[in-house]
């Protein structure tokens, strides 16, 4: 795994993603020598990744619609979800 300063990164960002779409080489992003992140090629390129338009958005909101009714069927607090983010906060 290569090591790319962010002012190199800066400077090469699209070299640099260049050759991590087409030789699928990972870097180590460092910040003052110390490492920060990575960046890394997926392990297989998810088409349609942010289009907008194509439905994805409206089936994630589904399945949210659908993990919330489930969680609400099941909820045996009387206070509701807020109230006892509410509670916990203070």
């Amino acid at each position: 795994m290569l090591r790319v300063g962010v002012r190199e990164l800066q400077a090469r960002a699209s070299e640099i993603v260049r050759a991590l779409r087409e030789r699928r080489i990972s870097y180590i992003i460092t910040y003052r020598g110390r490492p920060v992140g990575m960046l890394t090629p997926l392990v297989e390129p998810a088409q349609g990744v942010g289009d907008v338009g194509e439905g994805r958005d409206i089936d994630a909101w589904g399945e949210l619609t659908r993990l919330g009714e489930e969680i609400g069927r099941e909820w045996q607090s009387p206070l509701t979800g807020s109230e006892l983010l509410s509670q916990m906060r203070r």
